[in-house]
């Protein structure tokens, strides 16, 4: 279970007010987490794009162990074996559910690895019990900690293991719940890979006179604040006899070579339970509710409607900020990561206009969200134009489609509940507003029609995200693999032909096709395209052998490596992962990769087409 689930079950005991002027701030707990771990030989590692690069299984990076698959499946790190980090995560699975107490889109997640055997379960759950309640970091008092394990099942047995560890640091065995697999399991990211049982840790935010004997993770007063994953299995397609006659897949849990440990603090619910406080009063997101407050001239908490929208724009115009910062630079657009950044914008403009905030006010309160995050992601500042420039350009789209749904409305001669649902989706109105509009009308809007509507929505929403996670990068397969090498070599060959203004801008690989978005200001034409085709098969032919060295950034720049050169790549232990496919395509990369570039296969460019200004699309297959 997530740390936001036990938070919403607790949403109603959560105070809008802080309990102490001591507040334990989000750079603090940042702060001692990492100094912590490399304090026990991790290297602290920076936080990767939000965008995942060559990776399906996503649209946005949602976890600390994203950016490190290639790694926890065998890769070496620059790093070493032992790292720490600081994610950047964005979650959009729940979007209509934010504005209660809990859900966030964008947050940040602490996490620590142990890859390769380095450290399994006894010093994973000795070093957060450490961490949690030493007075040199965090200071927890030990009595209000239970924890919970997995229980077993026909995939894998009980975690015996765990249990005794915790038993044996003094957890009462009342306190260790025995939970099963929709609890107490991780993975794998999509249809097969690594994946295993994890112990998640709950923290008593009640009466500290009245702590349960025994624990209960339905009691909303425990609140989950870390997750230790260990991965010891890898789930694979059983291999059918050729006599079945089903379409059924069938699945078996095989022990994995590589065993990794994978951890999760969400960084802004850990500190909200910390100050026994709403995350929402957090000190990252308190001067953002203030600005709202100072725009709408309404309190925060003053009603449940209020406190809501404010919630709302809070969390989206910081997403939408985050999103828009990015050094990968998504733009708002109908298709997916910039749809969902459109739709972040345009929600927190209808909340705004439900607080009856006057005139554009996203940019300010991105400014804000700026000041607040710029020393630990600079790229925000450094992209501070793009980032208030787009959000005032979509809210003037979304004010004309707003004109535009108030005309459509006016053919209408009764609103049923999937009028005003198409009114919703289409031109962003809310029920509030269609149910006004209508009142005027003397007509009334089927609210549970409505409801229905919506919740189909939902349901193909979360399909849709759920279907995200077969292929990719998460499952390694030997097709997907070729296609990875691929794009270096496109890459390459459009630079070549278009000129070097071309840049990455985000890949999607699956085990059929390859899709690769570039910078470049024009349509590509069929003469461009075919000269690229043409080089990309050339060096197939050739069969360039592909290896990969460790080098300095200093070095990797001397080798004409093309790639992000940002300033966190020194922290790296000064050295970043250099992919060459012979001397023609050299490229910052985590891999994998084939061997030789022969094995690829012939290379076909089926469509060229734009996705936002200034950036270009090519979808490929290899035969």
């Amino acid at each position: 279970m997530c740390l936001c689930q036990g938070l919403k079950r607790r949403q109603n005991h959560i105070k809008y007010q802080y309990t102490s002027v001591f507040m334990r701030t989000t750079e603090e707990i940042r702060k001692l987490y990492l100094e912590y771990f490399k304090s026990k030989g991790h290297t602290a590692i920076p936080s990767a794009s939000l965008i995942p690069e060559n990776d399906p299984s996503v649209l946005f990076t949602t976890a600390g162990m994203h950016p490190l698959v290639p790694y926890l499946l065998g890769e070496p790190h620059p790093g070493g074996n032992k790292l720490t980090s600081c994610q950047k995560c964005i979650r959009t699975g729940d979007i209509d559910e934010v504005g209660d107490a809990t859900h966030l889109t964008f947050f940040e997640m602490l996490g620590n690895w142990g890859l390769g055997n380095v450290y399994w379960k006894k010093e994973a759950i000795e070093m957060s019990v450490e961490f949690l309640t030493s007075p040199q970091w965090l200071g927890l008092d030990k009595n209000k900690i239970a924890v919970s394990v997995f229980q077993g099942d026909e995939d894998a047995p009980f975690d015996e293991e765990a249990f005794n560890i915790w038993k044996s640091l003094g957890i009462p065995e009342k306190r260790i719940a025995k939970l099963p697999k929709k609890n107490n399991w991780w993975g794998p990211a999509g249809e097969t890979g690594p994946c295993g049982p994890d112990t998640e840790m709950f923290y008593w935010t009640g009466d500290p006179n009245k702590i349960p004997e025994s624990f209960n993770d339905d009691n909303v007063l425990w609140v989950e604040i870390w997750n230790d994953v260990f991965m010891q299995y890898d789930r694979q397609l059983k291999t059918k006899d050729s006599k079945q006659n089903t379409t059924e897949k069938e699945y078996e849990f095989v022990p994995l070579k590589q065993k990794n440990v994978d951890t999760g603090m969400g960084l802004e619910r850990t500190v909200a339970v910390l100050n026994d406080c709403d995350v929402y009063l957090i000190d990252t997101f308190k001067p953002i509710i203030e600005e709202i407050e100072k725009l709408s001239g309404k309190k925060y908490g003053s009603d449940e409607n209020t406190t809501r929208s404010m919630r709302v724009i809070a969390d989206h115009i910081r997403a939408a900020t985050f999103i828009l910062g990015d050094e990968r630079g998504i733009l708002p657009s109908n298709v997916g990561q910039g749809y969902v950044l459109r739709r972040l914008i345009r929600r927190a403009v209808r909340h705004g206009r439900l607080l009856n905030i006057k005139g554009r006010f996203t940019g300010k309160i991105a400014g804000e969200i700026i000041q607040l995050f710029k020393n630990q992601y600079p790229e925000l500042e450094k992209n501070n134009e793009r980032v208030s420039g787009e959000m005032e350009k979509e809210e003037e789209k979304f004010a004309l489609a707003l004109e535009k749904g108030l005309k459509e409305f006016e053919k209408f001669t009764s609103v049923n509940g999937k009028i005003a649902f198409d009114l919703y989706q289409s031109y962003g109105f809310p029920l509030e507003l269609t149910e006004e509009l209508s009142n005027e009308k003397g007509l009334k809007v089927n609210k549970e029609e409505f409801e229905s509507e919506f919740k189909k929505h939902q349901e193909l929403s979360r399909t849709a995200s759920a279907g995200a996670f077969k292929g990719g990068l998460a499952d390694h397969s030997e097709e997907v693999i070729k296609y990875h090498t691929a794009t270096h070599l496109l890459h390459k060959a459009l630079r070549e032909v278009l000129g070097e203004h071309v840049e990455q801008k985000g890949s999607n690989l699956t085990a059929e096709r390859l899709r690769f978005d570039f910078s470049h200001p024009t349509k590509v034409t069929p003469e461009e395209i075919k000269k690229v085709e043409d080089i990309v098969n050339k060096k197939i032919q050739e069969d360039l052998p592909v290896h990969f060295e460790m080098l300095s950034v200093k070095e990797a720049k001397e080798k004409g490596a093309i790639g992000l050169f940002e300033d966190k790549y020194s922290t790296l232990g000064e050295k970043v992962k250099v992919y060459f496919i012979g001397d023609y395509s050299t490229e910052i990369c985590g891999g994998p990769h084939v061997d030789h570039a022969g094995q690829i296969g012939k290379f076909k460019i089926t469509k060229e087409e734009a996705v936002a200004a200034g950036i270009r699309r090519i979808k490929a297959v290899v035969t």
